[in-house]
């Protein structure tokens, strides 16, 4: 192979059709990704770093950070402190783990149903469906917890019939409780599956699931092998959308549970208010943020046998 035949092997077409060279296609993918890195460096990176270095300060006797880095933060997030140890900043994770999880399932369990009776209805039909969908977004999620409050209140339906029921005493409310925080967490987190879930649904092969039911397959091998693979992209987005920021809300236990049970978002805004102890509050971020990208990494994996 001559010289000039070996400089044109190295010839690659570029993004914008006309011919370039190695050099030059690398210069103009670093031109194209340049801006977003940086982006990604200035709002993201670099507060991660700032975060990791404050949750290793520590709080002076009047809210200052100190900047004497130790492990004191860490420490105290596991349980040791003062007295000895307490796993009480343990379990407030894992109740918010709980809770998000909880909040999932519930809510892939609702989203399922609710994409399929969209896809099956006209095409004008489910503008109109995907419309109810969206109106959520519209309202800040303090107006729509506010709102369950009135519904939820003693002189509506839902507590008459729970009091008729005898799980709330006469005249009382369905809230402060569980029921009433997974309620809104659920209503606040639906849109996030049903709408990448509904764009999965909306494009599957139909014959596939017909095959299975010619091959007599049951309902649950129908869902896990025909559906399930073919929804698992706009499930493991809705997946993410769902559990990664209800692990963080707070707004919703806080108003609808009474304050009565603390989660990891209420400790962190309690910390960087009420407490000034930024350090710590930052170690919880900190736990939060690797919490989350487990949960992530979790959803990337995917079953061998579908």
């Amino acid at each position: 192979m001559t010289e000039s035949t070996g400089r044109k092997a190295r010839k690659m077409i570029s993004w914008r059709g006309d011919v370039r060279d190695a050099r030059e296609l690398r210069l103009a993918g670093l031109a194209l990704a340049g801006p977003p890195l940086v982006w990604l460096a200035t709002l993201l990176a670099l507060p991660c770093a700032a975060l990791a270095l404050v949750a290793l300060a520590a709080r002076g006797p009047y809210g200052q950070i100190v900047w004497s880095f130790s492990a004191a933060n860490f420490k105290r997030l596991l349980g040791y402190g003062l007295f000895g140890w307490s796993p009480d900043f343990l379990l407030i994770l894992l109740r918010s783990l709980e809770v998000a999880l909880v909040t999932t399932v519930v809510c892939v369990l609702l989203a399922y149903p609710l994409t399929f009776h969209i896809a099956c209805r006209p095409r004008k039909a489910r503008v109109w469906w995907l419309t109810l969908i969206i109106v959520p977004f519209w309202t800040n999620v303090v107006v729509r917890t506010y709102a369950w409050l009135l519904l939820l209140s003693p002189q509506l339906p839902p507590a008459k019939l729970a009091a008729w029921a005898g799980f709330v005493p006469p005249g009382g409310a369905l809230y402060p409780s569980e029921l009433a925080v997974y309620l809104g967490m659920v209503s606040t987190f639906l849109p996030f599956m049903a709408l990448p879930l509904y764009a999965s649904v909306e494009r599957l092969d139909w014959d596939l699931l017909e095959a299975a039911r010619d091959l007599y397959a049951g309902r649950w091998t129908v869902f896990r092998q025909a559906i399930l693979p073919q929804t698992l992209p706009g499930l493991s987005v809705g997946l993410v959308m769902t559990f990664v920021p209800a692990m963080a809300m707070f707004v919703v236990s806080d108003i609808l549970g009474g304050a009565k049970q603390m989660l990891v978002g209420n400790l962190i805004q309690l910390q960087f208010g009420q407490a000034r102890d930024w350090p710590f509050g930052a170690m919880l971020s900190m736990a939060l943020m690797i919490m989350t990208l487990a949960s992530l990494a979790l959803c990337r994996r995917r079953p061998k046998n579908l």
